[in-house]
């Protein structure tokens, strides 16, 4: 799974604008999405095994929440580097910093796939639903396993296939002709959704102690147009598919997002969306 060499660089300078354009949104909906997300980014945070005085890189960080439960936990001493490719993103991480005091964060735009630190020079390495969108994550994660020290961890997350992750409008908007069916194999949401896949990808660069395991949680809202408000926040391509419809097509998809989620209605009126994420750890 990644892009050709011939195309790779165009995608990530459309990869690294789009979420630039979507960090506003993001910081709008961090809470909400951080609620309902944060089983994965305590466990994920509890497989890295953080202790006073490490180094910890957070990749691909978006708000740094994940990274930020790991910060409290390596003081006194400890370094969290918080980076992502969109310099518009780190800075939304660093104004959340702020907002919960964190005095042991340094703050970075960093592409995951080239990681600008010296071999063997970080304890751990964490990124969360990251991986799974570069054009080339084995690259990614070599970069990581060169700069882990010797036994350093590394935890990730992905997405599990899109049948265990109704929340996603990918196959709605490919239904209604919004866009085209994917042909397989590129950058997405659910290109890494394979446990064994996850695994033998972490064993072919070289790491040891691997270990795979889906965790299920639930999104929640409190109805379905602040659901589609998140959406429309979090999500850069769902942003930028609807700006191009016509008003048919636009309230023709509000129809069928409605009716997908007339399923996880409570009797409040409020909507619990169940979603599985794939948590992978390794050593180096």
């Amino acid at each position: 799974m990644s892009i050709p060499p011939e195309e790779a660089d165009a995608f990530r300078a459309d990869s690294r604008a789009r979420w630039e354009d979507a960090a506003a949104g993001w910081a709008a909906a961090r809470a909400a999405f951080q609620g309902a997300a944060a089983p994965v980014s305590h466990r994920m945070v509890e497989l890295i095994r953080p202790q006073p005085g490490h180094t910890v890189l957070e990749l691909a960080a978006g708000p740094g929440d994940t990274g930020f439960l790991a910060a409290e936990l390596i003081r006194p001493g400890g370094t969290l580097v918080c980076t992502d490719t969109a310099l518009a993103m780190v800075e939304v991480a660093k104004a959340r910093a702020a907002e919960l005091g964190l005095d042991n964060v340094e703050f970075e735009p960093m592409d995951a796939e080239w990681i600008d630190r010296p071999a063997a020079s970080l304890d751990a390495i964490l990124c969360r639903w990251g991986i799974m969108l570069l054009a080339d994550p084995e690259s990614a994660l070599r970069e990581a396993r060169r700069t882990l020290k010797s036994a350093g961890r590394l935890a990730i997350a992905t997405w599990a296939a899109a049948e265990h992750n109704p929340w996603s409008m990918g196959r709605l908007l490919v239904r209604l002709g919004a866009v085209p069916a994917s042909g397989g194999g590129e950058p997405g949401p659910f290109a890494l959704p394979d446990p064994e896949q996850l695994a033998d990808l972490l064993w072919g660069v070289g790491f040891e102690d691997v270990e795979v395991e889906p965790l299920d949680f639930a999104f929640t809202a409190a109805d379905t147009d602040t659901w589609w408000e998140q959406q429309l926040h979090c999500s850069p391509s769902l942003r930028s598919t609807t700006a191009k419809l016509s008003p048919a097509e636009h309230y023709a998809l509000r129809d069928a997002v409605d009716a997908e989620l007339a399923a996880f209605a409570q009797p409040d009126g409020s909507l619990r969306i169940p979603a599985r994420a794939l948590v992978a750890a390794a050593s180096a």
